[in-house]
């Protein structure tokens, strides 16, 4: 029987359980998430890739219609199900382009419903089909290129990995073989770093193809192109997003999913002599758009969103003096001050072992001025 992936997003917990249990008891689905904070659903679609999503349309932080208004600017693979205890959203939840929706209080028989629906919306045999082509790439906190099947990619040299990073991190540019015979090679004659490159590139292209990866590698002009295909990654997503940045509610909410795939600096602990401009320049990128996103989240004094936000940033970035300090203060803020404590204390340890040398003066200064 096909199993349809969901995500459940209710901002109130009892609710919120008893929907998991609904569904959970039901043989059609697979609970991928649940959520009380519809941000964090929304940051976590493109990991997730849902069939469907349960949304609750009254909720205080963002209403499960401007949820879903976002939702389909991202993706229109992913069926919105409403739940409301009022008839009058019905009509409003299908201008949104709702699958369905369900009346509170939920109950057995109308999760069945959905499934039922659900059933005869998709080909079960396609759905599978379509899953089990799916290849994945993350350049972002390490290398990571994972086949149909969900496994990483065994790479038989070293050069092969780090020539397939490098068109990774330049999608669709036009690169020169030599140029690329030489990055690769340098202490090695014309002739054979020609050589080295044209048996990579071969390896390359194969191992692709064979594992079905959804990539390949093109012979342009006097050199090579990636061509991504139909899939995408986050590098790629990256430089979409700022190729074509505008200040539209599609840009705010793009920028809230780029954030989630940054999960550290590009091809982490690869020692790559070319990356250092390219991972400084993505980074750069990933905190701007951080600080905007808390700041936005401060000036409305939305600190548990700031918080966590905060918080994410600093497991990437953990010693960033800025925003260590930021963090107490949204902790301040939220009248959370056993936090502002612990958080310091942690901080302060982890500075003292990693740099030598006291934190800065400016935090002591502030710690001091609430603690004595």
């Amino acid at each position: 029987m096909e199993l349809y992936k969901v995500i459940i997003v209710e901002d109130e917990k009892p609710i919120l359980d008893l929907m998991k249990f609904l569904i959970g008891q039901s043989p059609d689905y697979m609970i991928l998430g649940a959520f009380t904070n519809p941000l964090e659903a929304l940051a976590s679609l493109s990991k997730l890739q849902p069939d469907a999503i349960f949304i609750d349309v009254e909720m205080p932080k963002m209403n499960g219609l401007e949820l879903a208004q976002r939702i389909n600017e991202i993706t229109d693979q992913t069926k919105i199900i409403f739940t409301t205890a009022y008839k009058e959203y019905a009509l409003e939840a299908f201008h949104v382009q709702a699958f369905d929706y369900i009346m509170k209080p939920v109950t057995r028989d109308a999760i069945e419903r959905i499934a039922s629906r659900l059933h005869k919306q998709y080909n079960p045999a396609v759905l599978s089909e379509q899953r089990v082509k799916r290849s994945s790439i993350r350049c972002f906190g390490g290398l990571d290129v994972r086949n149909s099947k969900g496994l990483s990619v065994h790479w038989p040299t070293r050069k092969t990995e780090e020539l397939c990073a490098y068109f990774l991190c330049h999608p669709g540019m036009d690169i020169s073989k030599w140029y690329l015979a030489n990055l690769l090679w340098p202490d090695l004659d014309e002739v054979r770093s020609s050589h080295n490159l044209h048996n990579a590139v071969y390896l390359l292209k194969k191992i692709l193809k064979e594992q079905g990866i959804g990539v390949d590698i093109r012979r342009v002009n006097d050199g090579y192109m990636l061509d991504p295909g139909e899939l995408v990654y986050d590098v790629l997503e990256f430089e979409n997003h700022f190729e074509s940045k505008s200040g539209s509610t599609k840009a705010a909410a793009q920028e809230e999913h780029l954030v989630s795939l940054y999960k550290g600096p590009l091809l982490d602990r690869k020692d790559y002599v070319w990356k250092a401009p390219i991972e400084e320049s993505y980074s750069k990128k990933y905190v701007l758009m951080m600080r905007a996103l808390i700041e936005r989240d401060m000036a409305a004094q939305h600190w548990e969103k700031a918080e966590r936000r905060l918080e994410n940033y600093l497991s990437v970035y953990a010693l960033d003096e800025e925003m260590n300090l930021l963090l107490l203060q949204v902790y301040e803020n939220g009248g959370k001050e056993e936090l502002v404590i612990k958080h310091y204390a942690q901080f302060k340890k982890a500075y003292q072992l990693e740099m030598g040398i006291e934190p800065p003066s400016e935090m002591e200064k502030w710690m001091k001025a609430r603690v004595g």
